[in-house]
């Protein structure tokens, strides 16, 4: 299952930085266009959970796990990805 980063998201690129795909965006260095966090892609994560350990805020579960009133940021994360 792939991970899924919520509203709980303060974009200290922690997890960015620990992925081993890369797969965490927009990074550092990429455009904001005033997005308030960061997204998972859910076709390329390895669901290591690696970012998910490092996210001091709480902002990242598993998508089987995510609590009720986050369950939208499952669908939110992948729409990213379709631009």
């Amino acid at each position: 299952m792939p991970h899924v980063i919520t509203d709980l998201c303060v974009m200290d690129y922690k997890c960015a930085d620990v992925c081993q795909r890369k797969n965490i965006h927009p990074r550092k260095n990429e455009t904001l266009d005033g997005l308030k966090q960061l997204f998972i892609n859910p076709k390329r994560c390895l669901d290591c959970g690696t970012c998910a350990s490092v996210c001091e805020h709480g902002a990242i579960f598993a998508v089987d796990e995510l609590p009720d009133d986050k369950a939208q940021f499952a669908e939110i994360n992948a729409a990213y990805y379709r631009k």
